[in-house]
């Protein structure tokens, strides 16, 4: 999740490469922006794709992402596609080439970056058909022509109107224009440990845990009860950052300046009560020290996240630890909140438009399939009635949180996201300032002095913004 962003500067030029390289990106951007304005209607079309530089008659796929999991769900329940080893697959005709570069220090955007650069002198075999975004970063790329706007292949408001409003604010750029599309949802809820819950706060059942953790004074109040007896509330301040981040009345950046919403202050000074009083720590998340908490030796309460960390990310697998013991349970917690998710782009210049958009259909549009992935792999899916009809069927179960079925809770959780606050300088502004602020909860820096770190850093990334 931790990702460096490349500054605006190479995003003007990506843009201008590929405005020179893009015969018709002039003309994509106009009629994208005026289809989206008049009601996102490609009027039946489906493989004509005259609105960009587009066709469908190549003969291979190539998708650019950074882990297995999209590969998976193709793999797995797209009817039409075949394996043939572990980076090669077919649809039909279609040779498949996965090409998966992992996110450490940032390779998988460096990557990706430099082939897209390449993308109009690119051989037809060579070009990328589609790549891949995570929400810290889609700005990024969904402002610039080397995305393609969905109404061009054929995708109208009708094939999406099941799907979350947020999971489609994410991939939408400043002109109003959907240029991409995503199987999953990623709202976010508060996992905690029901033994725990038990013995300090008498039952572990969701309704009445949520009394203890349903405003951030009430949880405040809770870390002093378990850490009577113990334990800690998060196994570091980090874990409660994005409930916090994804909760501002801000941006980041306004009208050129570095701005720090109240909500981000009220983190630092609930977090710094909290490490001060011993009642979390400052790990840094992903490390050795921040995973202990999924065993009970690591006496941790809880963790923030949405149903792929608790699901795959949290030992659920491992002998021993909570998840695999099915001790894991699921309330609201202060704030709702989402983090993470897979967004499907085409890339401009793709010779197989009308592939990419059956496969964005069927991923994320179609509710049996969808459906199937819940089951099958305890996704949460970017579709309203699959998941409202999950949430009450009584026969899904999570092992993982003690035979819980929580589909309603995080349904109600991405039914009330709010993007309006994001901005293309999210994930550097994030990533900075919480680097400051752990100098500031160890005792290293004042809070000025952090603060004054976090300025120097993000002018060192974003020159042209004010942060003074």
């Amino acid at each position: 999740m931790r990702k460096k962003v490349l500054s605006l500067m190479l995003v003007s030029t990506m843009v201008a490469g590929c405005l020179a390289g893009c015969g018709d990106s002039g003309n994509s951007s106009n009629s994208s922006n005026s289809s989206t304005n008049g009601g996102n209607d490609s009027s039946g079309s489906t493989s004509e794709a005259s609105k960009s530089n587009l066709s469908s008659d190549g003969k291979t796929l190539n998708i650019y992402c950074w882990n297995e999991e999209f590969k998976t769900r193709v793999k797995d329940h797209y009817p039409d596609y075949k394996e043939v080893d572990s980076t090669h697959g077919t649809i039909g005709d279609v040779n498949v080439v996965w090409n998966i570069t992992p996110n450490k220090d940032n390779a998988y955007q460096q990557n990706l970056d430099n082939t897209l650069q390449k993308q109009a002198d690119a051989a037809a075999d060579d070009k990328i058909d589609i790549f891949l975004v995570e929400a810290d970063y889609a700005l990024k790329y969904v402002d610039t022509d080397y995305t393609v706007p969905i109404t061009d292949l054929g995708i109208t408001d009708a094939d999406i109107a099941n799907q979350y409003k947020y999971t489609q604010d994410v991939v939408t750029d400043s002109k109003g224009v959907l240029k991409g599309l995503s199987w999953q949802g990623c709202p976010g809820v508060l996992f905690y440990n029901r033994d725990v819950a038990k013995e300090v706060l008498g039952s572990d059942d969701p309704d009445k845990v949520q009394e203890s953790v349903k405003d951030w004074d009430t949880y405040n109040a809770t870390a002093e009860k378990l850490k009577e007896k113990g334990y800690y509330i998060t196994s570091s301040v980090n874990d409660s950052y994005r409930v916090y981040s994804n909760n501002v009345t801000s941006k980041w950046v306004e009208d050129g300046k570095v701005n720090i919403d109240a909500n981000i202050e009220k983190w630092v000074d609930d977090s710094k009560k909290l490490v001060d009083a011993k009642e979390t720590n400052t790990y840094e998340l992903w490390s050795d020290d921040w995973s202990k908490g999924f065993y009970p030796e690591g006496k941790v309460f809880a963790y923030f996240g949405p149903a792929w960390l608790v699901n795959f990310s949290m030992a659920a697998d491992q002998e021993g630890s909570i998840g695999n013991m099915g001790k894991w349970g699921a309330t609201k917690g202060p704030q709702g909140f989402f983090w993470g998710g897979t967004w499907i782009c085409a890339c401009q210049g793709t010779d197989n438009a009308d592939t990419i958009k059956d496969i964005m259909l069927k991923l994320t549009t179609d509710t049996d399939i969808m459906t199937d992935i819940v089951k099958k792999d305890d996704d949460f899916v970017n579709n309203k009635p699959a998941m409202e009809a999950m949430a009450k069927d009584t026969s899904y179960k999570s092992k993982i949180l003690g035979g819980q079925n929580p589909l309603g809770m995080f349904a109600e959780g991405a039914d009330s996201i709010d993007l309006s606050n994001i901005s293309n300088y999210d994930q550097g502004c994030n990533e900075e300032f919480q680097n400051a602020m752990k100098g500031y909860f160890e005792g290293k820096s004042t809070k000025e002095e952090a603060i004054q770190a976090f300025y120097k850093a993000v002018k060192e990334k974003y020159p042209e913004l004010e942060t003074e």
